[in-house]
């Protein structure tokens, strides 16, 4: 993948959204992405429900060099849909037996002497041109395609290493520096727009307007990849506070990550 990727998680599971579970995936991929400079672009959990996944997958595709990590849903169980969905949204809509998948099954399955071995065997029908992922817990195999969709466990035990040895293959020689700088201002948000616009392509903003009892308050910060860009604006930002009269305070948020390659 040329482009510089886009990340996105596809958290898939009922319990979640009732609350019979929580949710370890978002903060974990957000931590790892971050060692390589990188962030999340979005982060989506929806029920276990064939259709939306297949429209989830759908819009995920269309976003121009999206990488998606999908959790949940590829067992043998009624209730998990992620596999067939797979299929349909990415391939023919049919699902193929994965002979290597198989054999791997079929062997875990007969030294664990699991009974009714037909039904844990369906998770070796994967969308056509499936790749494997390895599975560090119980040697059950996960599944990505195009090099771009990884469909794995909902169990963070079992998809949390899978998401580092991916983020490896893909970001090894892409890591990047991201500069960082923030101050706060004792002003309110809706002064500030003017100085907020027109920020070049690669520059970063955030916003965070408080209110306290002594008066209101923004943290401004920018980030991006190039040092230079980044210190000339935020340069520019605070002279203009300096002109107009508003006290702020600079942070010793700078660097952030790591070494810059993403040609």
């Amino acid at each position: 993948m040329h482009a510089t990727p886009r990340f996105f998680t596809l958290i898939i599971g009922t319990e979640i959204l009732n609350g019979r579970r929580r949710d370890k995936h978002f903060e974990f991929v957000r931590k790892e992405l971050a060692k390589y400079g990188y962030t999340l672009s979005g982060n989506f959990v929806i029920e276990d429900d064939q259709a939306l996944i297949v429209q989830s997958l759908k819009f995920l595709a269309s976003q121009p060099a999206s990488v998606v990590f999908s959790f949940g849903g590829i067992g043998s169980t009624p209730d998990d849909h992620t596999r067939k969905a797979a299929a349909i949204a990415l391939r023919d809509g049919r699902l193929h037996m994965h002979q290597e998948a198989r054999k791997i099954i079929a062997e875990r399955l007969e030294k664990m002497q699991v009974p009714n071995p037909e039904y844990p065997l369906r998770m070796a029908e994967l969308p056509r041109g499936a790749k494997l992922l390895h599975n560090p817990v119980n040697g059950m195999p996960a599944f990505y395609l195009d090099d771009r969709f990884f469909f794995m466990p909902g169990f963070p035990e079992m998809s949390h290493p899978m998401v580092r040895w991916i983020l490896e293959q893909i970001l090894d020689n892409r890591k990047r520096t991201i500069h960082r700088r923030t101050l706060t201002a004792l002003s309110r948000e809706s002064a500030l727009i003017d100085l907020m616009e027109n920020l070049p392509k690669g520059v970063d903003l955030s916003s965070l307007p408080r209110v306290y009892s002594d008066g209101p308050r923004v943290v401004l910060s920018l980030s991006g990849s190039d040092k230079r860009q980044v210190e000339e604006h935020f340069e520019k930002i605070r002279k203009a506070l300096e002109e107009r009269g508003i006290p702020y305070s600079l942070s010793d948020e700078h660097d952030a990550s790591r070494i810059e390659d993403d040609d």
